[in-house]
């Protein structure tokens, strides 16, 4: 994993792994979710799933791009 993004209230950090999975960092705590936000693993169990979203790069997910 490399770079990320602080959440501006918790400040937790949210990475991408290898298979496009949200690590989430908080303090001594981590928990692993999908791009949706739903909790995969880890002892971390709630994920800001609009931040998420914008870590793997699914930001719009659902939408059509327009042109």
């Amino acid at each position: 994993m490399s770079g990320g993004i602080r959440h501006a209230f918790t400040n937790a950090l949210y990475e991408v792994n290898e298979e496009g999975q949200v690590v989430v960092t908080d303090g001594d705590k981590q928990g692993v979710f999908l791009p949706d936000g739903r909790w995969v693993s880890g002892e971390l169990k709630e994920a800001d799933p609009h931040l998420a979203g914008w870590v793997a790069g699914d930001a719009a997910g659902g939408f059509e791009t327009v042109k």
